[in-house]
């Protein structure tokens, strides 16, 4: 088997409208390894967040190749794509996603109760005391806080033991030490179901604990000794 889990081939991506056509991604070639932990990193506007999108199979480039797991994203359809989500993808977003008019323990088992797991409120509860939420189970998000929202976003993506967990700014929403805590907490999940870890950061702090980072300038990978150079 590979140890390739996400190939990004020659990936562009533009927009078009009356103003012109934009360029959001040029020419993206990209390999993430299975466990590894990956920051993508840019300012504002750089087409990290298009990035991830795209390696999800959320969006679609106009022109370029994603292989996960062995599947070529944009050769399959749209109900193909979420399948294959389903099974080997968990996100966690900076605005926590979560359903208002779920519990903490019902957000966490749709993903399983979607895949027909028959064991879904017993490893729902499970994970949910595994990120300290065992006293929280029957509580709606509006009375969670930010960061307890978060620690169920995260039981809710790492519930299905996904391949690859893509995270976008994941402490965006969250104070400093709330977001240190859920980030250790991440990381710590991360390495015991051998996940590979995709996160779009502007926190220098949280890319550097990463195995590698990415940083995308104007579209574009900016080589590793450029970085390097400007350091």
């Amino acid at each position: 088997m590979s140890d390739c889990i996400i190939s990004v081939e020659h990936v562009f991506k533009s927009v078009t409208d009356s103003t012109g056509t934009l360029d959001i991604l040029r020419d993206i070639d990209v390999r993430l390894n299975r466990r590894e932990t990956v920051a993508i990193v840019g300012a504002s506007g750089s087409g990290k967040s298009t990035l991830l999108s795209i390696i999800a199979g959320l969006d679609i480039p106009s022109r370029g190749t994603v292989v996960l797991a062995g599947q070529d994203l944009f050769a399959i359809d749209e109900d193909a794509r979420a399948a294959l989500r389903a099974q080997q993808v968990g996100f966690v977003f900076q605005s926590f996603q979560l359903l208002g008019n779920l519990t903490a323990l019902e957000n966490v088992m749709l993903p399983l109760e979607l895949a027909n797991r028959r064991d879904a409120r017993k490893a729902s509860s499970e994970m949910l005391e595994r990120v300290g939420l065992s006293q929280r189970l029957g509580h709606y998000p509006k009375v969670l806080s930010g960061g307890e929202q978060q620690r169920v976003a995260l039981a809710r993506a790492f519930v299905v033991q996904p391949a690859v967990l893509l995270a976008d700014e994941p402490t965006g929403s969250l104070d400093f030490a709330t977001g240190e805590s859920v980030m250790a907490l991440m990381f710590a999940l991360n390495r015991e179901l051998g996940t590979t870890l995709v996160l779009v950061t502007h926190d220098k702090a949280i890319a550097e604990r990463c195995q590698r980072c990415i940083t995308i300038e104007a579209g574009q990978v900016v080589p590793t000794n450029v970085v390097d150079a400007q350091q």
